[in-house]
Parts: structure tokens; sequence; C-alpha cells
């Protein structure tokens, strides 16, 4: 898909600042304070799907509510931040130094019920990072956070051994993308699977929720339509690549370019999806707008150096952190609505 290629180019511009000041995230509004785990999966059952000769390994960033003691996350490894800034000659930690709002391995706050669970799926060719806000705000609104690096499906991610994985399908010929989806089904249920299988943070397993940005939009239906124990999710403009029926809360938010896109499919597809549903189409949005990715940018002071047409099919016409702060109260009310909190 254009738009994938798109996305993929325009990932090492928030590398570049145009000034000494750090970049700093948006706050989460909730009162819960947050703690930050990464964790790395491996599924010895399967073969890795672009490198069969691997098995399938996973990063997992979890935000859960903390006690808040420790010092704040870093928003990617150094590794991670030499690699994105490279091009530009900047020093190797730009991004290493960013930190977020929640505390590094903070001790679980208890819950004698278990926190609900929100899964969390990056577009192509974005790490999991990119989804920070989102994962931060649902996380102070007391929801458990697993936000996935799917192998292979992201630049510049740092897997175990100190591997800095690149995205191979992107710009690959083809169309390797659908099948590529189907196995982030497969991705979503083995973490459930282990996250249910920990003790802290605890999880109530019937309150479990997922959402995804374009190719993890498309993710998020297929694993929802694969794994009974994801109650609802949300497609933030990600396409319908094979039908999907579904009988339980779904949303889809679109934007111009998502429709001009993917707007076939998810016509066709709609009337398939029985449970609860709503499709809303944000005309001042652009296809990456629910990411930290346009809101880093622009507060770096680099949105002069954007194409402006590559700007407005990525970020649209609306302030970029006023596009954030949308996504993330609308997801929250969504899975505070269908999930429970």
């Amino acid at each position: 898909m254009k738009i994938f290629a798109l996305v993929a180019a325009l990932l090492l511009t928030l590398a570049a600042p145009a000034s000494a000041a750090p970049l700093s995230l948006l706050k989460p509004a909730g009162h819960y304070p947050i703690g930050l785990r990464t964790m790395a999966l491996t599924d010895s059952a399967r073969a890795d799907h672009w490198q069969p000769e691997e098995r399938r390994t996973l990063m997992v960033s979890l935000w859960y509510p903390a006690i808040p003691v420790g010092e704040p996350g870093r928003y990617m490894t150094l590794a991670e931040s030499a690699a994105t800034v490279k091009a530009y000659g900047l020093p190797d930690d730009t991004l290493y130094r960013l930190r977020t709002h929640s505390r590094a391995n903070a001790p679980a706050l208890p819950s004698a019920r278990g926190w609900p669970l929100v899964v969390l799926s990056p577009g192509a060719g974005n790490s999991r990072t990119t989804m920070t806000t989102l994962a931060e705000q649902l996380a102070s609104q007391g929801f458990v956070v697993a936000a996935i690096d799917h192998a292979y499906e992201a630049f510049n991610v740092e897997f175990p051994g100190g591997r800095l994985l690149t995205c191979l399908p992107c710009g690959a010929p083809g169309t390797p993308w659908p099948a590529g989806i189907e196995n982030r089904a497969a991705d979503v249920s083995y973490v459930l699977d282990s996250l249910l299988g920990q003790h802290s943070p605890r999880i109530d397993g019937s309150r479990i929720g997922m959402a995804g940005h374009s190719a993890g939009g498309a993710a998020a239906a297929l694993a929802m339509a694969a794994d009974r124990r994801i109650k609802a999710a949300v497609d933030l403009d990600g396409p319908f690549y094979h039908p999907v029926a579904l009988d339980r809360p779904f949303a889809l938010f679109t934007s111009p370019i998502g429709e001009q896109e993917f707007g076939a499919g998810w016509d066709e597809n709609w009337p398939r999806l029985t449970g609860w549903k709503e499709r809303r189409f944000l005309p001042e949005t652009g296809h990456s707008s629910s990411t930290d990715t346009g809101y880093l940018i622009a507060q770096a002071g680099l949105k002069d150096k954007v194409p402006a047409t590559t700007w407005s099919r990525l970020y649209g016409s609306i302030e970029p952190a006023a596009g954030l702060r949308f996504f993330r109260d609308e997801l929250t009310d969504f899975f505070e609505d269908k999930v429970g909190a």
C-alpha cells in the first residue's frame, strides 16, 4: 500500500531537532501513576513469518498502574536512537534522552479483581514506541497496556542479543502484508497467553480490548475474530485485507487518505460486523495523527521541513497535540465503556 511506504519514508524525520531543547511527551490525564516494563517473548512453537529459520520473537512494552518509585522510563534504547539519528550526524542519544511519564520497572499497584488489558499494535514500519502517548493515557486511567513490536515489521527495533531488526516487508515487491497481518493475529494470542499467565500486574482476563494503527488496525480486527478473549477493538485507519466477521464492539476511525486507499474494503466488510459498530470519518486528521510522530516533529520545529503534501497525508490539518489528545480520549472512553475500567 502506498501509505505504508510513505509512513516508512518519514520515520527518521523526527530525529533531527532544530534546537537543543529536549523533546517531551504529552502528560497523561489520569490519576494513576504508571509503571513501564519491557519484555522479550519467544514463541518456541512458531517459526518467524519473515525469517522461518528463527522462532517468532516479540518485543512488548507493558504500561500499568504502579507505585511511583524509580526513574522515568526511556522512549527507546540507545541502539534504537543511534540507528534512527545516524543519517543526521546527531548525538546517538538524541531520542534515548526522551523520557516517558512512566517509571521503569516500578512495582504494580495491587488489584483484587485484576486490571483490564488493552493490546496495541503499531502501523507498518512503526515501532511500538509511536503509541506511547495512547498507552500512557490508558494506563493512567486504570488499564494495563501491552504494545507489541512484531519482529521484522518495524525499523530500528532492538531485540535480545543487541540485534537491531529492520522492516523486511516495507517496500518489498508484491503484497506481503495480508499474510503478515494474519501472523500478527497469532502474535496477539500468544501475548495474551503470556500475560494472563503472570501475576504482576494482575490482569482480568474477562476485560480485554485491542487497538491498532494502520496495519495494526487490520491486525486488531483479525485478532478479535480469531480470539474471543478480545471483547472490543478499535481500528485507527487500518485496512481490511480479508473478510472479517465480528459480533462484538468495533470502532473504525478514518482519515481522508485512509478513505481513499482503504475505503472500498471498509465498505465491503461493514455488513459483516453484526455487533455494536461505529465508523467515524475525521476530515482534519491524517493517516498517522494517532501516533506520537507528528507531535514530536512539530515540537522539534521540523514541520516546515516535511513536504506539505506528505504532512497532509500523514497528519492532516489538525494541530498535532490536539489530534493526539482526541485519539487518546476517544480510546479511553471506548474501552471504559466496552471493556470496563
